[in-house]
């Protein structure tokens, strides 16, 4: 399939930048899912995202000058920039994220010249929650570090993403997307450590079962929602909890201290967030253990009341989100589900047997589609890597 769609974005550059790619370098690095572990990633957690086989492809070729021009096969237009003069430019859109790559790579020292490169995405339009802005970023940065040979890590350029979104876009992420983006591994799902980049991968023992993406259609800009309302309020409970508790992060604290919490933050919105953080937390640890068991209708629970906590104590869900959930948990195929990624809108995931997959997509789509006025996504999805092929 790979080579096919090389064939193709070569194709495709020629006839949108005028030449033949020589010498042109192509990438692919994956989207995402969450598994679970959801907005913890910025409170010092644990998560479990797995790299999915929808991502972001591109082909870089060097030029002659200093300029870079970027161009994608699913939008119209090519943005050309100075590389002496890289800066935020609202106008240019899905191009700022690349943009920042390269930005913050000149601004750490590194000195390159001019590219033309083509991006070509698979992973659904608007399907929010899957992490296509951390799959562009990486690709942007595997391409520019292997074409001119800059010597990051993937680990560096996992954080090198993270700073370019959070910095240059905008958006104040953790590290979670840009990491399982650079670090996925197919057959694995990742347990990882938001404060020390520890990780460990883990084998998808699902046992005939699979993961399915269901996409509620509802569009959701991460940056216009209240993504960061959310994280200054785990900032201020946790800043009140430092008085009592010896603690860096919130998600330090153990589920065994709740009522301390309760005691401290009193009812009301700072305890409710800090109740999802420390109850999400202990999910990932014992979904950890779940997996290495192979009992994926245990793991199907924690999913459900990571979603449950997450629309009751994090207040991150919506209507689309809880209805499709819902209609999930109707289908006897599947065991757990759950929305994936910051919420407000976007996807939401299901563990559901194999066998039975089209037959849920049927279920859940005419459950949905009654509901809602209309039909969502659904995408049965394997695990997947970043590539230089």
């Amino acid at each position: 399939m790979k080579a096919t769609k090389r064939l193709e974005l070569m194709q495709d550059f020629s006839r949108i930048f005028g030449y033949e790619p020589d010498d042109a370098l192509f990438v692919f690095t994956p989207a995402r899912i969450n598994i679970i572990g959801e907005h913890i990633d910025y409170n010092g957690g644990l998560v479990m995202p797995m790299a999915i086989n929808f991502g972001t492809y591109a082909v870089i070729c060097k030029r002659d000058d200093n300029m870079a021009r970027f161009a994608s096969v699913n939008f119209s237009g090519v943005i050309t920039v100075d590389l002496k003069n890289i800066e935020y430019d609202e106008q240019h859109g899905w191009a700022n994220y690349p943009k920042g790559i390269i930005y913050y790579m000149m601004a750490e020292g590194h000195s390159f010249g001019g590219f033309d490169v083509l991006f070509s995405g698979d992973i659904p339009k608007g399907a929010g929650g899957l992490s296509s802005s951390a799959s562009i970023e990486v690709v942007m940065a595997m391409a520019a570090n292997s074409l001119f040979g800059l010597g990051y890590s993937q680990i560096e350029i996992a954080l090198l993403a993270q700073k370019s979104e959070n910095q240059f876009c905008g958006v104040n992420c953790g590290i979670m997307d840009q990491f399982a983006v650079a670090m996925g591994k197919e057959g694995h799902a990742i347990m990882l450590n938001c404060d020390s980049l520890e990780y460990q991968l883990l084998p998808l023992n699902l046992d005939g079962y699979g993961i399915v993406v269901m996409d509620t259609k509802k569009s959701r800009q991460l940056n216009e929602s209240a993504y960061n309302q959310r994280r200054s309020e785990c900032e201020e409970a946790l800043a009140r909890l430092q008085t009592a508790f010896d603690v860096q992060y919130l998600a330090d604290i153990t589920p065994e201290h709740l009522d301390k919490v309760g005691e401290m933050l009193g009812e009301g919105v700072l305890l409710m967030r800090a109740r999802h953080v420390i109850s999400e937390n202990a999910r990932v640890k014992e979904a950890a253990k779940l997996f290495e068991k192979g009992d994926v209708v245990a793991l199907g629970q924690l999913l459900l009341a990571s979603h449950k906590s997450l629309a009751a104590d994090y207040e991150v869900s919506c209507e689309e989100l809880d209805v499709i959930v819902e209609a999930a948990m109707a289908h006897p195929a599947c065991t757990g589900a759950r929305m994936t990624g910051a919420g407000f809108g976007g996807c939401a995931i299901a563990v559901v047997r194999k066998d039975d997959t089209e037959d849920f997509a049927k279920f859940i789509s005419e459950k949905y589609a009654t509901k809602i006025g209309h039909l969502p996504g659904i995408y049965p999805v394997q695990s997947g890597q970043p590539e230089i092929l």
